[in-house]
């Protein structure tokens, strides 16, 4: 049986490549997404992700918006990485569709428990929804089959030197979240940088056809190539030159074929209140108290074998 995974998303480039991924996997069966503001605002998340479920052909798919503010502090952005509209320079027809009448707080506490055990939550951008979701049906935590984050770090951030952005957009959900009553599932940094569209990975996809130089392409290359300048005068934290990472691929992946990971267990605490360090994962691996799974390596030519696979089976549907 294909394995129900409902997206909490801010797209975004990468979550954009992780939404392909999920559509087009036959292994996986997409139940729901729901957005937040994160790399851009809300009302662009939900646009791209209601236009992404146009283009794409996954209509049926419910798409709720969440919540547009952190639970505290100020509301950020990485607009700058994935430009004004969150989708770089890719540009979707405007979509027919609307959104679900249901805030997506709601729509994951009804998902999840319509089917106890059964679905497999995966949060891709700031963790203000699932906090919030805790917060009113705390629940959820033991009837999630599982709950994948791409977030947090154990040597890096990116949003400042010590915190990833999705962290650092809602540093207290993201404690809410860890604190919580089941065991995250953090694609960090360290495991995403590791899957980095080098040039040979970026030739094959160009085979693809229409969905590559219409979509894959333009999303998987826009923050190496149009903000390399960029990146070199602001001293940018991530990794770009090699190619850039598809970090939120990575957590659907996870889902899909935990094979490609290594993992090992932790326990993670979010900062909240440091001068420097908010936003911070700090990541104990020798705790006899985990809370989390991390993976710390990929299977690098597996992992982009298996999504290679799956973006061609959609290609060949949009020739």
């Amino acid at each position: 049986m294909p394995k129900k995974i409902l997206l909490d998303c801010d797209p975004g480039l990468d979550d954009a490549l992780a939404l392909l991924l999920a559509h087009g996997d036959p292994n996986i069966e997409l139940v729901g997404v729901t957005t937040v503001g994160g790399n851009v605002g809300l009302p662009l998340t939900t646009r791209n992700a209601l236009a992404l479920r146009e283009y794409l052909h996954f209509e049926k798919v419910p798409v709720a918006a969440g919540s547009s503010q952190p639970l505290g502090g100020e509301t950020r952005s990485a607009s700058h990485v994935h430009g004004e509209s969150g989708l770089g320079r890719t540009v979707l027809p405007e979509p027919i569709l609307g959104v679900d009448d249901r805030h997506a707080v709601d729509f994951i506490i009804e998902t999840v428990r319509a089917t106890p055990g059964a679905v497999h939550l995966v949060a891709t951008g700031p963790l203000t929804n699932i906090a919030l979701a805790l917060q009113k049906e705390p629940a959820i935590a033991r009837l999630v089959a599982s709950f994948t984050i791409m977030g947090g770090s154990f040597t890096r951030g990116n949003a400042t030197p010590a915190a990833e952005f999705n962290i650092y957009a809602d540093p207290a959900a993201a404690r809410m979240v860890f604190d919580a009553d089941w065991q995250v599932v953090m694609v960090g940094l360290d495991l995403t940088l590791q899957a980095t569209a080098t040039g040979p990975v970026v030739e094959r996809l160009g085979r693809l056809g229409v969905l590559a130089h219409e979509l894959i392409l333009p999303l998987a290359t826009f923050w190496a190539g149009a903000n390399q300048a960029w990146a070199n005068q602001a001293g940018a934290n991530d990794s770009i030159g090699d190619g850039q990472a598809v970090h939120d691929v990575c957590a659907v992946a996870h889902v899909a074929r935990p094979d490609l990971f290594a993992s090992r267990p932790a326990r993670v605490q979010v900062e909240t209140t440091g001068e420097f360090t908010s936003g911070m994962t700090v990541v104990d691996f020798n705790s006899p108290f985990p809370n989390a799974i991390v993976p710390v390596t990929l299977d690098v030519p597996g992992f982009w074998a298996y999504v290679e696979h799956i973006y061609s089976m959609v290609a060949e549907q949009h020739a």
